[in-house]
């Protein structure tokens, strides 16, 4: 039997003859990039119908970053903030599903079906949700209303996204096309910014400059910061995202109690997080590995920390941004 035909829809022929027009690279000979608003962007259909549709509350909010930035921990942070008031810590939804399934990616998951997004999942978690779009590329209602938008797009010295993110694609289900001994081509791409949601330093800047301009909606956390003193990051979190630690919580140990329930061996010992599925195409555990602030030097020589810290230099200088 010939399987069913399916028509193209006149939103499917504007973003077929825009995928024509714009640059397009072949990430690793398995998934298109195109260059759309000055991003690598790999999920072009579902990030152009996120931006058509999708309508922000001024109650929600919104954790940006590149993948591999520590997205995931953030995530069981903001949740445990935001509903300590909802659930005991001993029995928060963090024990049993994984952090990505709490708070939705917004363009990868919530439209990850461009024709037909999942609004039961966006209207069941209306609060928090996660994106990898640069500030540029958000919809215009999270742009336009009163929403937050949490930041974490910076982790060590250099950033761990390259080789976190290289050690992350090796694990993909039937991954034919990255190898373990391709980290010299991986950080070459890294430092093109030819790699999905990159370049790295421009995501970082268009946050970075947007969280000066209107501070009391965008807040821009440092990784190295929260690993140095997540007690103070906890509750510069809580206040902007209208939750504050009150002075008993802080003294009954509550925020320790956060910090403890989100560490890495804690999320990792979670049955969902050892075996589950968030993402059909890989498993939940390699959402988790050493979360070690300068464990980048295991990978990366000499010279390619000269290169990268001389693309830096260069990108940040005069921004005001400083790692």
């Amino acid at each position: 039997m010939n399987p069913p035909t399916i028509t193209p829809t006149p939103a499917d022929e504007i973003v077929e003859q825009l995928k024509s027009s714009l640059p397009k690279e072949v990430w690793f000979n398995s998934y298109p990039m195109y260059l759309y608003q000055d991003c690598w962007n790999i999920i072009l259909d579902s990030t152009i119908a996120c931006q058509n549709h999708f309508q922000a509350e001024d109650t929600q909010i919104f954790i940006s970053s590149l993948p591999k930035t520590g997205t995931t921990w953030l995530k069981a942070l903001l949740f445990s903030i935001y509903n300590r008031k909802n659930h005991a810590l001993s029995q928060t939804p963090l024990l049993k599903h994984n952090p990505h399934e709490l708070i939705p990616q917004l363009e990868s998951i919530i439209y990850a079906n461009p024709n037909q997004p999942d609004l039961i999942k966006l209207n069941n978690c209306p609060t928090l949700l996660g994106t990898h779009l640069p500030f540029q590329g958000l919809p215009t209602s999270i742009k336009d209303t009163n929403c937050k938008i949490k930041d974490t797009n910076c982790k060590t010295t250099l950033p761990v996204s390259a080789p976190e993110s290289w050690l992350f694609y090796l694990n993909y289900d039937g991954n034919e096309s990255v190898k373990a001994d391709m980290i010299d081509e991986y950080f070459d791409k890294f430092c093109d910014g030819k790699f999905p949601f990159g370049p790295f330093e421009d995501h970082v800047l268009g946050y970075w400059k947007e969280s000066l301009k209107r501070p009391e909606k965008v807040i821009f956390v440092k990784y190295e910061d929260l690993k140095c003193d997540p007690k103070c990051e906890l509750k510069r979190l809580g206040e902007f995202v209208g939750f504050p630690f009150s002075i008993e919580e802080e003294n009954e140990g509550l925020i320790d109690e956060i910090i403890k329930l989100c560490s890495l061996e804690k999320l990792k010992s979670v049955e969902v997080n050892q075996s589950g599925r968030v993402y059909s195409f890989i498993e939940n555990k390699w959402f988790f590995r050493k979360g070690e602030v300068g464990d980048w030097v295991n990978y990366l020589t000499p010279s390619m920390v000269e290169k990268y810290e001389k693309i830096m230099e260069h990108k940040f200088k005069g921004t005001g941004f400083k790692f």
